[in-house]
């Protein structure tokens, strides 16, 4: 009954928060939000709690292991077997991966399997969040595309959109991850947490949109899927989607070394000056919501510090560090901080998804980069919502 209770409070705090922002309250519509919400339990359980979940889960995580074992190939003929020998760990066998599993979605996306997939999952979505097609067929391509390459699809029909449909795509895009970066995440976390994250983030998505950023269609915009690379051949398309798998591990890497090293000396600082490190400051910051999400309050100090983490940097930094701390956390707790993490709401993102857009069209870029901190604040209300569900069901 407490987890109850505990679960209760925690959407209290994430309805507050989200009404202390929110556009018009007066056009929130209860239905979509008890209905979205009751769905995402239900999913919740089934993939963390029921044995054909589980089940599912674990073909999942073997499909994305042989998928790995692949890369590693490829890995290892350009590296001379480094990483057999526990050279670059990290480079070779989290990162590198990324290069195939972007060319194997290039693929997909070629053969026009994704776009069918992003259709079908998005038709079905719209019938139960209450709001255009649009909007959940650019929070499954989000999922799959990524949050930058994603936008292209959309590209004819940006300059057409109102400032809050704006707000909308640019949440739903921040409040996922990309499918290329899956196999990662599954080396680093349990693989059922990272499958939870993908499926209850999309409903958080639009439960916290509801809430800040509520709206009706009158007439849905043009629905089609621009064809992301029309006229080219199929090598042309591969060799393109090989270099941006490429590009998304250097700029990882590149943002682990520069977040990691910027955290070390903030760290030292604040210890010699205040004798309590950087993080150690963020955890009390963020102990509050994750007491909140179904934490015990033993751990809620170590867990509020992983999530700060994540917000400041990106959410492989705040991984490592779980991977860090994993023997020390109750299962519990472990699986209600994983799935907090599983999304790419962070500050960097902003630039990210600003920056995506604004290549497209300059005017929405601006519009997006305006409201950027509350596209933040909202996405980090939907991790705290996915988490604490799955802080609910993990407790039975």
């Amino acid at each position: 009954m407490s987890h109850v209770l505990h679960f209760l409070l925690a959407l209290v705090v994430v309805a507050v928060l989200a009404l202390l922002v929110s556009h018009d309250r007066k056009s929130i519509r209860l239905r979509y939000i008890v209905q979205l919400l009751v769905i995402e339990i239900l999913l919740a359980w089934f993939f963390l709690n029921s044995s054909i979940g589980l089940g599912f889960v674990q073909g999942f995580a073997g499909f994305f292991d042989h998928l790995l074992k692949y890369a590693a190939e490829g890995t290892n003929f350009v590296f001379g077997n480094m990483s057999e020998k526990g050279l670059a760990f990290f480079f070779l066998n989290v990162l590198c991966p990324i290069i195939f599993i972007s060319a194997l979605i290039g693929i997909l996306q070629h053969f026009r399997i994704l776009p069918w997939v992003i259709r079908g999952i998005g038709t079905v979505l719209s019938k139960v969040n209450g709001m255009g097609k649009l909007e959940s067929f650019n929070a499954v391509s989000s999922l799959i595309l990524g949050q930058s390459e994603n936008f292209i699809a959309y590209k004819d029909i940006l300059g057409k959109m109102s400032q809050r449909r704006m707000y909308t795509m640019a949440a739903t895009a921040m409040s996922t991850v990309s499918m290329s970066i899956v196999g990662a995440y599954m080396t680093m976390l349990q693989p059922k947490y990272v499958v939870a994250a993908l499926v209850l983030n999309m409903f958080s998505t639009f439960i916290v949109l509801s809430l800040i950023n509520p709206y009706r269609v009158d007439s849905e915009e043009d629905l089609q899927l621009q064809d992301l690379h029309k006229g080219q051949s199929f090598f042309e398309m591969l060799g393109e989607y090989i270099l941006a798998g490429f590009k998304v591990a250097m700029i990882v890497a590149a943002m682990l070394i520069g977040f990691i090293a910027l955290i070390t000396g903030l760290n030292a600082l604040f210890d010699l000056i205040f004798g309590i490190s950087f993080q150690g400051v963020l955890g009390y910051v963020f102990y509050p919501f994750a007491w909140v999400m179904g934490v015990p309050s033993h751990e809620a100090l170590q867990v509020g510090s992983i999530m700060a983490t994540k917000l400041v940097s990106n959410e492989f930094v705040a991984m490592m560090d779980l991977q860090k701390i994993a023997g020390q956390l109750s299962p519990h707790s472990e699986g209600i901080l994983s799935v907090f993490l599983v999304s790419f709401a962070n500050f960097s993102s902003i630039g990210i998804v600003a920056g995506a857009i604004k290549g497209l069209h300059e005017e929405q870029g601006n519009v997006v980069s305006r409201f950027g901190l509350k596209l933040l604040y909202g996405s980090t209300l939907v991790s705290v919502l996915s988490a604490a569900i799955a802080g609910l069901v993990l407790a039975f």
